[in-house]
């Protein structure tokens, strides 16, 4: 992996104060760009909103770059949801997954004495004060300790302790973008805002990283880096380095379709796995958190984002998607009100809509769960996947908030592994990790 040589940010603003007005500055920044547009669009009123979506994206993304934290985390989870925003938004948000401006030497020093009492020189053999990788709430630094090469992992400044004001402040912009309802919003943001709180705590990750990678130690062509709990704390992660590259680096290197189908089968026996036999999930399918070794193997580096599916959640929505209870209308809706995607009050006419839509989404999003193989390659799909979500996003009847709050990161998590296997355009044996769904409902 190369080093990170993006400009070092020598300050983060931590106080709630310095990053309320940070926010209030890049929304006046904004507001100055609706007024340029509206301004041009005077004079040419066929002009459509490219410009202003690429200025108005351009100005988030380097507020929230400097911010980091969990503003800059929506962010990122924001760009892998390619149907909710716009292209402009999308490509500078994706920066987040791989490279944020990293912070500087001595702001990584003062983080070392206050969790450890010494510098990281004191700790290590050698350490890197440049990072490698810099995203959303941490950076990555190289390491060596007797004769071991490691990654240490190292928490921006503030970012846990101003998770919930954060989203409060980026909850505005989120709106814009999204154009969700405030009720949608609430829930997404709470849902957000739980996930983040143990985003944040390392030392949670430290355990979840060393149960996971036990629990999966089986999983053919998965491999785990070890975690060091005794030189880890609450905000630093020390972990064996893995050599490997990312996605984007991967594919540039055109390997063959025989090692695609390779990654890609680990990476679905890898989520699959833990849905069906763990019923909790790495829930951060970004490509940043995986890597492929120089021998061939899916390395899993990060295991912040645990999503726990209750049986309340996932016996209705599994049976949908792997069994023949779509041939029955009367349990299809019984399904549908358990995950509360049809509600007591619908009226007759909005229980047959809701019945429909969720019915053809449901039936795409399945589709590789209803044959033992299947090619995501295959562009048809994704244009039905997304062709459908986009057809969604601008219906009012969904302006309401439909389905428990589960969704938010199964879907996140299921999305985004098809979008990572169809950029390795792999053929995927799917009948690996089938469901558990004997328990239909009644």
């Amino acid at each position: 992996m190369s080093e990170n040589t993006s400009n070092e940010q020598n300050s983060i603003p931590t106080s709630k104060v310095e990053r309320s007005a940070k926010f209030v500055k890049t929304g006046f920044k904004i507001g100055g760009n609706y007024i340029k547009h509206y301004s041009k669009k005077l004079f040419n009123p066929d002009m459509d909103k490219s410009q202003l979506n690429e200025d108005n994206a351009t100005d988030i993304y380097q507020s929230l770059s400097e911010l980091k934290g969990s503003a800059l985390k929506v962010a990122q989870m924001l760009s892998m949801d390619k149907n909710l925003l716009p292209q402009a938004y999308v490509d500078k948000f994706t920066q987040s997954q791989y490279n944020a401006p990293p912070l500087s030497g001595p702001l990584i020093v003062q983080t070392f004495k206050k969790y450890f009492g010494k510098t990281p020189d004191q700790i290590y053999d050698k350490f890197n004060i440049r990072s490698t990788n810099a995203a959303s709430i941490g950076q990555v630094h190289q390491a060596e300790l007797n004769g071991k090469k490691l990654a240490v992992k190292i928490q921006y400044p503030g970012v846990g302790d101003s998770i919930s004001s954060d989203l409060k402040l980026v909850k505005p912009f989120a709106f814009r973008m999204l154009g969700m309802s405030e009720k949608e919003l609430d829930i997404y943001m709470r849902e957000v805002e739980e996930r983040l709180l143990e985003e944040t705590d390392y030392e949670l990750e430290v355990r979840r990283s060393i149960e996971f990678s036990i629990a999966c130690k089986n999983l053919n062509n998965v491999v785990f880096p070890g975690y060091y709990p005794d030189l880890s704390s609450k905000r630093i992660i020390t972990m064996d380095w893995l050599d490997g590259l990312h996605l984007k680096e991967f594919l540039a290197t055109d390997p063959s379709q025989e090692l695609r189908d390779q990654i890609g089968q680990a990476l679905w026996d890898f989520y699959n796995y833990q849905q069906h036999e763990l019923r909790a999930v790495h829930a951060d399918p970004h490509p940043g958190n995986f890597l492929i070794t120089p021998d061939g193997k899916l390395g899993c580096i990060d295991f912040g984002c645990i999503k726990v599916m209750p049986d309340d959640f996932y016996y209705p929505f599994f049976s949908l998607t792997s069994t023949g209870l779509f041939n029955n209308r009367e349990e299809t809706i019984k399904a549908f009100r358990k995950l509360e995607m049809i509600l007591p009050n619908d009226t007759p006419a909005q229980i047959e809509f809701y019945y429909t839509m969720f019915k053809q989404m449901i039936t795409l999003f399945a589709k590789p769960y209803i044959t033992d193989s299947f090619d995501f390659g295959k562009k048809e799909f994704f244009d039905d996947l997304f062709g459908f979500g986009e057809k969604v996003a601008k219906m009012p009847e969904f302006k309401q908030a439909r389905g428990v709050k589960h969704f938010i990161y199964v879907n996140r998590t299921n999305f985004g592994l098809y979008n990572i296997l169809h950029e390795l355009q792999a053929n995927v044996n799917t009948a690996t990790y089938k469901p558990h769904v004997e328990e239909i409902i009644q």
